[in-house]
């Protein structure tokens, strides 16, 4: 199995499977108990949060574990307009976002904000000057993605905050870091957020733990509700296998810059393998994050495509969203054309994939292509 679908999950770490194991069977108690197995699950919370606030570039106090990276966004977003209500009704956010956030600003919308989506270029990207015209006094939050999780596109998150501090003073910034943290160097105290969401399985956890990060002194209300757990702002039973797990992650991300020279080298053996190949359109940009690359197999379907891979042992994903129809909105909101999107297909690598793999992926894609259009 040649496994090149990390952007959608990675495979756990043997530390991170046994840490969970752990949580299990030793220390299985529920966190808030005021007896002996509640207050070791306790402990094991609190180690794990200084270990994945210390990855991410935070005290402990301004991070709260959630479910996920989409409960981590969602508890931003709604929290920030709940808590800035009084001050405005606009939000402003991208077209090119993860469901997590459109969504969430779609609902935004239905409840009465009012929601501006900056186009997206070519690349993915947008233009801080249309971030600029867009926001006012009125503005209460800002939301976009660090990386893009279908193309790779990487946002100058500093030079965003900038824009926001200047023309917008209510305004939260919240950012989607979900596809940064652990392949960019990135501080979450450095980069001029106010909010940052992040997941533990795309970092080689397991499957069931977020993080936000809320910068000290700011104050956003509380989405879920509750138990108050997570000093009010998480209600619910911490999930302290997967919590366990996203730490023991968190301390072996190692050092982001150097992975990142890896990952360059994965994808040049990729590209480069594919680069005289009529039938192959590349759609991720070339200053794009090294870990993600979008393609388009011309005259081949997406899902087709994905099929005849994973029947040779490369896993890869769809880059469209062929269910009932639905194009992906990434591609389509950088205006890719029909036939580009409907044969995507996204290759994501991990730190613990080989160039050999990525000159495997290549000639099976080869031999896709010719075995379909024939």
């Amino acid at each position: 199995m040649i496994y090149l679908d990390n952007s959608a999950t990675t495979q756990p770490l043997p530390e991170a499977a046994q840490a969970a194991a752990r949580a299990m069977t030793d220390v299985w108690g529920n966190p808030s108990a005021l007896h002996d197995g509640g207050l070791d699950a306790l402990e094991l919370l609190d180690e794990s949060r200084k270990a994945v606030a210390k990855a991410l570039g935070c005290t402990p106090a301004e991070l709260y574990f959630t479910s996920g990276g989409t409960a981590a966004d969602n508890t931003a977003i709604f929290g920030a307009a709940l808590a800035r209500r009084r001050a405005g009704n606009r939000v402003v956010t991208t077209s090119a976002e993860h469901p997590a956030v459109a969504r969430a600003c779609d609902r935004l919308e239905a409840l009465g904000c009012e929601v501006v989506r900056l186009p997206a270029r070519a690349d993915g990207g947008f233009e801080l000057s249309a971030l600029e015209e867009a926001l006012s006094d009125k503005t209460i939050l800002v939301s976009c993605m660090a990386v893009n999780n279908e193309l790779g596109t990487i946002t100058d998150i500093p030079a965003v905050s900038r824009v926001v501090r200047r023309c917008a003073k209510n305004a939260l910034f919240h950012v989607d870091a979900v596809q940064a943290f652990g392949k960019l160097p990135f501080r979450a105290d450095k980069c001029g957020a106010d909010l940052v969401a992040v997941s533990a399985h795309k970092i080689h956890g397991i499957k069931g733990a977020g993080a936000l990060y809320v910068k000290k002194g700011v104050r956003v209300e509380p989405f879920l509700v509750g138990g108050g757990q997570e000093r009010g702002l998480v209600s619910g039973t911490e999930p302290m296998p997967a919590i366990a797990a996203f730490a023991e992650a968190a301390k072996r991300i190692g050092d982001p810059a150097q992975h990142l020279a890896h990952a360059r080298a994965l994808r040049s053996a990729l590209t480069d393998a594919l680069a005289d190949c009529p039938h192959v359109a590349f759609n991720s940009p070339a200053d794009g994050l090294p870990y993600i690359v979008n393609l388009s197999l011309t005259g081949v379907p997406s899902q087709p495509a994905v099929n005849a891979l994973c029947e040779m042992g490369v896993y890869v994903s769809a880059g469209s969203a062929c269910k009932r129809g639905h194009r992906s909105e990434v591609l389509t909101a950088v205006h890719l054309p029909p036939e580009r999107i409907d044969s995507a297909i996204r290759v994501s690598f991990s730190r613990f994939n080989t160039v050999e793999e990525a000159y495997a992926a290549a000639e099976a894609i080869r031999k896709t292509i010719e075995r379909i259009r024939r």
